[in-house]
């Protein structure tokens, strides 16, 4: 995609894009359309200078997608965390195993995505950072600020990143199973506020991501969308029902379905009050 970046900031991608042909199926497709310039040229500046970026929003904004993108632009793998309660140290780091050299076993590491980010210089995504146990990411600090090093519990090596090594970490305040990130953590990271993607942004979107032609039905989903997170805003409804995911989904489902059938699979379903899912079906009714 044609970002029309500043000069500036073009020319330091350029310098920074990553010259390795190693893990290459982890460079990731992008596609992410930011609602303003600002939000892409504030991640590639900080992530340039060495920095960890925070992506704070709603569900189903975009954030993976945007973190996506930032693989994409600098030409760089990345390695993902998918954090929940059961992270631990072994998930993020890596774990030993038997192995044979010859015929002689022997115990053999093998690196998790933390470490395997450090040792190649790549990207590290750790997507749903507050859902991990306040114990369990402390184990990352030291690779988190300045030092960017790690001793490995596992075999007592001390591990230093690679130039090229940045962190990407995503995070849905508010969610059931999330706890605050804690002050030492927060501050290792820019943040960056990734808001809901509206009107022709979100009519490219649709156009450029699923296979839904009709213009004029693009637009009744822009505008279904719009009445959506203004209902997530006044508090009618959860943040689920205007995932811009799930639109994308409705958008593809209804090519070859009835539009309210596909937003029924698509959104409705998802949400488990029964008044929202009502809410949502009778806004459904108003437009299609």
């Amino acid at each position: 995609m044609n970002y029309e970046l500043p000069t500036e900031i073009t020319t330091l991608l350029t310098e920074k894009q990553s010259r390795s042909n190693t893990f290459q199926h982890l460079i990731r497709q992008g596609g992410y359309m930011p609602p303003n310039n600002d939000l892409l040229i504030d991640a590639i500046t900080a992530l340039s200078m060495g920095k960890n970026v925070l992506l704070k929003g709603p569900t189903g904004a975009g954030k993976t997608k945007f973190a996506e993108t930032l693989s994409n632009l600098f030409n760089q793998p990345m390695f993902s965390v998918n954090c929940s309660v059961d992270l631990d140290a072994e998930s993020l780091l890596g774990f030993k195993t038997l192995s044979y050299q010859g015929e002689k076993q022997v115990i053999e590491f093998i690196p998790g995505p933390v470490i395997n980010a450090m040792t190649n210089g790549t990207f590290l995504y750790i997507d749903e950072v507050n859902m991990a146990k306040p114990e369990t990411l402390p184990l990352i600090n030291g690779v988190l600020d300045y030092r960017r090093t790690l001793t490995n519990p596992f075999t007592n090596e001390i591990i230093t990143a690679k130039d090229g090594f940045g962190v990407i970490a995503a995070i849905n305040e508010g969610y059931i199973g999330t706890v605050p990130l804690n002050e030492a953590l927060k501050n290792r990271f820019i943040v960056l506020e990734i808001p809901y993607i509206e009107g022709d942004q979100l009519s490219q979107l649709i156009k450029s991501n699923t296979n839904l032609t009709d213009e004029k039905q693009i637009e009744l989903f822009v505008n279904l969308s719009s009445d959506l997170i203004k209902a997530v805003t006044q508090g009618k409804l959860s943040e689920d029902a205007a995932s811009i995911r799930a639109l994308l989904d409705a958008c593809d489902l209804s090519v070859l379905i009835p539009a309210k059938r596909a937003i029924q699979r698509s959104i409705v379903d998802k949400l488990d009050e029964e008044r929202e899912k009502e809410f949502v079906k009778n806004l459904a009714e108003t437009y299609f």
